[in-house]
């Protein structure tokens, strides 16, 4: 892992979001944590300390502990992407080569409650420094997680962190847009018509989700002034 400000401008350049997902039944022995659906207080002390190390809170606005990135994965984990429905799961399972991607039997729920099983228990109470150290070493040494390698745990922990903040806040992430404005993304505004005869005009109008209604004017301002 990288230095906060490398990473975070990783983050941004490589963000994409996710699809919602229907809700699934829990696994009798994962008894969730209260705000979750699927995370137990463990698992949840854990990834909301990770998400706030690999998306600090900065200068730059907040991180994604602050944007709700744990509620977006615990929600994603608990439904249809976290049972695998989309995934080939009929073997023969074998180590793979980079470029074929993931290769391991878990569905992501189960590569996240196997993983989490793994990890540090106490991981949560490092100083920031040694929580990076922790990360890096998951990203870089391949540890046994419960049968995942840590570093297979670390790119889907990293990968739905980049997609619960930067996903539509009707997923569970990306609290008050705080991503989307980071990076100036206006969001899913249903159309431009009224920008279609504009030219040489910025869009300031503020970003805007799924589950919102367009209402009042779309703001638009002079090229070149602020």
């Amino acid at each position: 892992m990288k230095s906060h400000d490398a990473s975070r401008r990783r983050l941004f350049k490589a963000a994409g979001a996710a699809g919602l997902a229907a809700a699934v039944p829990l696994p009798a022995a994962a008894q969730p944590h209260p705000a979750y659906l699927f995370f137990n207080a463990s698992e949840a002390a854990f990834v909301e300390a990770a998400v706030a190390r690999l998306i600090p809170k900065d200068e730059l606005g907040p991180g994604a502990l602050e944007a709700a990135v744990p509620a977006f994965i615990d929600r994603q984990l608990a439904g249809a992407w976290g049972a695998g429905e989309r995934l080939y799961r009929s073997g023969p399972w074998r180590e793979g080569t980079p470029s074929q991607g993931y290769q391991l039997p878990f569905t992501p729920a189960e590569l996240f409650r196997n993983a989490l099983r793994g990890v540090d228990a106490g991981f949560a109470g490092m100083p920031p420094q040694e929580q990076d150290a922790y990360l890096r070493a998951l990203e870089k040494e391949k540890r046994d997680l419960g049968g995942v390698p840590s570093d297979v745990f670390f790119k889907a922990l990293l990968a739905a962190t980049m997609e619960g903040f930067f996903a539509d806040p009707v997923y569970g992430g990306n609290r008050d847009m705080a991503g989307w404005k980071l990076i100036g993304f206006p969001g899913a505004y249903a159309n431009y018509y009224e920008l279609v005869d504009q030219h040489n005009v910025r869009f300031t109008a503020p970003p805007m989700s799924l589950g919102q209604e367009a209402r009042g004017q779309i703001h638009l301002r002079p090229v070149g002034k602020k």
